[in-house]
């Protein structure tokens, strides 16, 4: 149990009823704290990069554990957290994905994809060759869970489950970013398998994978990704 569980388990009901706690962690901070910490995360994330070009090098599992108990803390539609994350080190685990990555990929390069989604990966450099599944120490398989079950064993429906799984996915690269890794997102449409593979019900459903570990020294990634949207294109104040 984590430490905010122990702290209000004894306060959280069994039952669906609305209980009020205060608010914990209530944030005093001044106009000038509030922008330079807004400029500092900004600038931690201008130093974020999807790479395809993995070493080897270990990374400590309670670091992955660290990052996804961050990622379930997301906020999700009436907080049931419909997500799981299948987290994989085993060298035959990776190579099933990688081979089952690259035959899918074969396909959406050789003629399911269009023209114009081809002409928009041309600036990535991407092709169907994944060997980021197998170099990089760890794969995260994000699960979106349709329907859970509650503390009293009672099956129940999710809410905005895309959107939830979405937003966590979100928190999981920040902090995984924060702690001093490289991730690349890699959607595993239709592989199917991967519920097998990770012992996970056909009630869930795979919608990413991500990879994570440390570049290589020769690691390298394309110019077109370093353009991002000015924030007049991304923002409008009314």
């Amino acid at each position: 149990m984590s430490d905010i569980n122990k702290k209000y388990h004894s306060s959280i009901p069994l039952n669906h009823d609305y209980v009020e706690l205060p608010m914990p962690d209530k944030s005093n901070m001044s106009n000038q704290e509030m922008i330079k910490n807004s400029e500092k995360f900004y600038d931690l994330m201008t130093k974020r990069h999807t790479i395809r070009e993995y070493s080897s090098k270990m990374v400590p599992q309670e670091v992955i554990e660290n990052c996804i108990k961050a990622a379930g803390l997301a906020p999700s539609g009436a907080n049931h957290q419909p997500w799981h994350f299948a987290v994989i080190k085993d060298p035959d685990h990776k190579q099933k994905i990688r081979l089952a990555a690259e035959e899918e990929e074969k396909t959406f390069y050789a003629g399911r994809a269009s023209d114009e989604w081809l002409g928009a990966l041309e600036p990535i450099g991407t092709n169907d060759l994944k060997p980021h599944l197998t170099d990089a120490p760890w794969l995260i398989v994000i699960f979106a869970q349709r329907t859970s079950i509650d503390r009293n064993g009672r099956k129940f429906k999710n809410y905005y489950v895309k959107e939830s799984v979405g937003i966590a996915t979100g928190f999981l690269i920040t902090a995984l970013h924060k702690a001093g890794l490289t991730t690349l997102t890699h959607p595993p449409n239709p592989m199917k398998f991967l519920n097998k593979l990770c012992d996970r019900p056909s009630s869930e459903k795979p919608e990413m994978i991500l990879v994570v570990g440390h570049p290589t020294e020769k690691a390298t990634v394309p110019a077109h990704a370093k353009w991002k949207k000015s924030l007049d294109e991304i923002m409008s104040i009314f």
